[in-house]
């Protein structure tokens, strides 16, 4: 490949790049700048060079705003991604499913989704990929590991918080709760997760990640009422996912081994 012929900026281009990063255009004005260094840019159609700028500029602030978004969101695996990986035989994956799952519109129907299956399965990366799919849409997701949730609850209790912390819970359109059942459930506690799982119901999802199998959910709290109360919110009309393919623990993506 041919390297592009590189001219130097006027001292006017170089000032009008100034101008457009002193109003916060810094994607604008590096693509303009790139446009000025080429001496083939009078070969370009002009409305191809403002598509090409106006696009740097919406491609740096969509970027940046879907950072902030994965950053808020806490997740376990920021970087993750639905790969080819999905489709291998030996993960026993519903594959369309979980395409259609990435489009996100359960998300917008306040639908629940369960994720179970044995350990090292890829519960949680595809949990952090599906929220992902729904972050680059600029939904609002948090991640908790449920003993972080369970913990969260018991100190704002005691700085007196507990009703923001409740109200910030329901707020997310998506909130994920991983190692559900990981945790000790006494009577405080399982009261404090029914406020959460009430406080979204029926119109804000939850993504539960368990190794614990459904049915035996109802035994991880101390007080069957509550028990019943809170899995009648999470799992009715809930979507259903089961992991119990070939361990990913050290799993290296297949798209990185085909490009490697």
């Amino acid at each position: 490949m041919s390297k592009r012929s590189v001219k130097a900026l006027s001292i006017e281009e170089y000032e009008l790049c100034n101008k457009l990063k002193s109003m916060r255009f810094s994607g604008m004005a590096a693509e303009l700048e790139r446009v000025f260094e080429d001496s083939n840019s009078d070969l370009v159609p002009f409305k191809d060079k403002i598509q090409r700028i106006v696009d740097a500029e919406w491609d740096l602030r969509y970027t940046k705003k879907l950072n902030r978004f994965i950053k808020k969101a806490a997740l376990k695996y920021p970087s993750a991604d639905l790969d080819d990986s999905i489709y291998d035989p030996a993960r026993q994956l519903d594959a369309g499913v979980i395409e259609t799952l990435a489009q996100s519109d359960w998300i917008e129907q306040g639908k629940n989704l369960v994720i179970t299956g044995k350990t090292s399965s890829g519960k949680s990366y595809l949990a952090s990929a599906l929220a992902i799919c729904a972050l680059k849409q600029f939904k609002t997701v948090r991640y908790y590991r449920a003993n972080g949730l369970i913990n969260e609850l018991a100190k704002a209790e005691k700085l007196g918080e507990y009703p923001e912390t409740i109200s910030r819970m329901s707020s997310y359109d998506l909130l994920i709760v991983d190692d559900f059942g990981l945790m000790n459930l006494d009577l405080n506690k399982c009261r404090n997760l029914f406020e959460v799982f009430d406080c979204r119901d029926p119109y804000k999802s939850i993504l539960l990640v368990s190794q614990i199998p459904v049915n035996a959910w109802y035994d991880i709290f101390s007080d069957h009422t509550y028990a019943e109360a809170s899995l009648a919110r999470v799992l009715n009309e809930s979507y259903r996912l089961e992991m119990n393919g070939k361990n990913m623990r050290n799993f290296e993506p297949i798209n990185k081994r085909k490009n490697g």
